[in-house]
């Protein structure tokens, strides 16, 4: 982007240099020369061709800032100056480089070579950490509005045939600058555009990170799915081409994004392979990266996967914080396969108590409501139980009884026909992980 940049901007100064900042008219211009300046003055008229056709670049300097000290109102003066913003940039002076683009800009408001200069090297340097950054953003920004609104109007056949490439540089200055002001949405709009208007910007890490930051700017916040797979695939990209120390470091956050949204590391080896050999979001991203599979097909999952050899589905065989599991999140068809295959039928297993009555007992069943003391499971005896045979609250013991009913959420599962059974207690039944997938959030 940088040598694109190189080439857009001085190489249309240089073409508007040498079409209107040419050697003047002098006196009366002839007709062939009727659309050039006229410089009437033979002294002024030969202070500028001195200083124009110095070939020694810092001669070239000092002609021009003298010309246009002596002569700060010359008809010559902007094209005085696109030629010393060129030769500034040539020596590598970047401070005079600006100072000059932005007398050019005072001078011709709609000088869009020196504002896409200016635009790029606020952003530039901004970024690499210049300590007056902030003020840089804001004025890089406002020269980026200013250059866009030029542009429509430009009659230059250069600023014309390279409008594209000098609209991106404009486009990645305003959303660097939302970014930094924190404005994710208007930042990604503006970034992608700036990618759109000239694609060579996906080779730059300085606009395709940010980029991805912009798309999913806290990954501790879901974001839409549509933002979550390009915040991937971006990061994914800004990996494969970012300075080789930061490289191990981007492709850690783009896994890290990859895995939040998809639940899991599988698939990623060949999505970061295609980000670092493609270039902008590929057509097939939503196969690439897909969410993870919601509670619900989750549930479903858990249901199919006890089918035996035959198809027959066995969910008798779950453990209890699988049920829970099911009977919480699944579609009704797969509550229904569950409670079919268990209500009724005697269930031997460990719990906690949480608190009892002679005839009943509330009880955690699996291991996450155990940690949290909450009961899960109505235990209820035709009986009452005698106290000696009551255990204390919080402690671990062995039962059997026959599913009777259930609600979902909260969800409790009564029990009925309730045992004590004297067997040594059992590990208790881990629910198993919910994988949310990402939620739009809030506009």
């Amino acid at each position: 982007m940088k040598k694109i940049l190189l080439m857009v901007v001085l190489g249309v100064a240089a073409v508007a240099g040498a079409q209107t900042a040419g050697q003047p008219a002098q006196g009366q211009p002839a007709a062939s020369q009727s659309s050039a300046p006229v410089i009437k003055d033979p002294a002024e008229y030969n202070a500028y061709v001195a200083a124009y056709q110095q070939t020694d670049n810092n001669a070239k300097i000092s002609g021009l800032e003298a010309f246009l000290a002596q002569y700060p109102n010359s008809v010559m003066k902007n094209q005085a100056l696109e030629i010393l913003m060129g030769a500034y940039r040539q020596a590598g002076n970047t401070k005079k480089t600006l100072e000059t683009a932005q007398k050019l800009v005072e001078s011709d408001p709609c000088q869009v070579q020196a504002l896409t200069l200016l635009a790029y090297l606020d952003r530039v340097l901004a970024q690499g950490g210049d300590p007056n950054a902030p003020q840089m953003l804001t004025d890089g920004k406002k020269y980026a509005d200013q250059g866009l609104g030029c542009l429509d109007k430009a009659t230059d056949p250069e600023v014309i045939k390279n409008k594209a490439v000098m609209k991106a540089i404009f486009e990645e200055m305003k959303g660097i600058k939302e970014l930094t002001d924190k404005d994710p949405a208007d930042a990604a709009k503006d970034l992608k555009a700036a990618i759109d208007d000239s694609p060579d910007t996906v080779k730059d890490f300085s606009i395709v990170y940010p980029l991805a930051l912009s798309y999913w700017p806290d990954p501790k916040t879901p974001t839409t799915p549509e933002s979550s797979r390009n915040a991937i695939w971006y990061a994914a990209r800004a990996s494969a081409i970012a300075p080789p120390q930061a490289q191990a470091q981007i492709e850690k956050y783009a896994r890290s994004l990859y895995v939040r949204f998809h639940a899991g590391d599988d698939g990623w080896p060949d999505l970061l392979a295609k980000a670092k050999a493609g270039t902008t979001v590929p057509p097939d991203i939503e196969t690439l990266i897909k969410p993870a599979p919601t509670p619900a097909e989750q549930a479903h999952k858990m249901v199919q996967d006890t089918a035996d050899s035959a198809g027959a589905l066995h969910p008798e065989k779950m453990d209890f914080a699988t049920w829970e599991f099911v009977l919480t999140n699944g579609a009704q068809a797969d509550q229904d396969t569950v409670w079919t295959a268990i209500k009724g039928k005697a269930v031997q297993m460990n719990g906690t108590v949480i608190s009892t009555e002679p005839d009943t007992f509330m009880i955690a069943g699996s291991s996450d409501d155990i940690d949290a003391k909450k009961a899960d499971i109505t235990l209820k005896f035709e009986d009452k139980i005698p106290a000696k045979l009551i255990p204390k609250d919080g402690a671990s013991f062995d039962f059997q009884g026959e599913p009777a009913s259930y609600t979902s959420n909260p969800f409790m599962m009564v029990m009925e026909k309730g045992r004590l059974l004297n067997a040594k207690p059992a590990t208790p039944a881990h629910k198993p992980p919910v994988h949310h997938t990402a939620k739009p959030a809030a506009q």
